[in-house]
């Protein structure tokens, strides 16, 4: 796999502020913590990832109100930014949280989950500025939805960041 150039923006532009990253995955199930890992240089950044597939585990591992989750179920633009908040916190090191939290839920196919159509994604982004989500809807089999998830996710953070991200 090669490396995504916005990926490469991302860790030079924390690394050149002295900030970190934490990241909250479901449907891409490690890939957006991957694709940062591609990155010479990332340990400098990358507090590390949590992969929390199963709907109990958002709300153990990355305190996403269970009753939220019961309520609307994981495909939520309040569950990504809960999550994204959540792995924030959960990932400091030495007691400093993340200044940046990063989020993947939705469904990658091939079946709908709780109504919601394969490729519903929601990417949540979690700063001192406070938490947002953006959702997306990708056509294509499994793969292009994570795929696609991943791309969108690296372009949420690098608005966050401020960087310029190409259409």
């Amino acid at each position: 796999m090669s490396v995504r150039p916005l990926a490469v923006r991302i860790v030079e532009a924390l690394t050149a502020r002295g900030e970190r990253l934490a990241v909250a995955e479901s449907l891409t199930g490690g890939m957006l913590t991957a694709a940062l890992v591609d990155v010479p240089g990332a340990s400098a950044v990358l507090s590390g990832g949590v992969v929390a597939y199963a709907t109990p585990l958002k709300a153990q591992l990355l305190g996403v109100d269970a009753g939220l989750l019961a309520e609307r179920g994981p495909v939520d633009a309040e569950v990504a930014r809960q999550m994204a908040a959540g792995v924030r916190e959960r990932l400091a090191i030495d007691g400093r949280s993340a200044e940046y939290g990063l989020s993947t839920t939705g469904v990658a196919g091939p079946d709908p989950q709780d109504g919601h159509p394969p490729g519903t994604v929601w990417i949540g982004v979690s700063s001192a500025a406070g938490e947002a989500a953006s959702g997306l809807l990708v056509v294509g089999d499994r793969a292009a939805v994570r795929e696609a998830s991943v791309d969108a996710a690296l372009g949420s953070l690098a608005a966050a960041l401020g960087l310029e991200v190409a259409e």
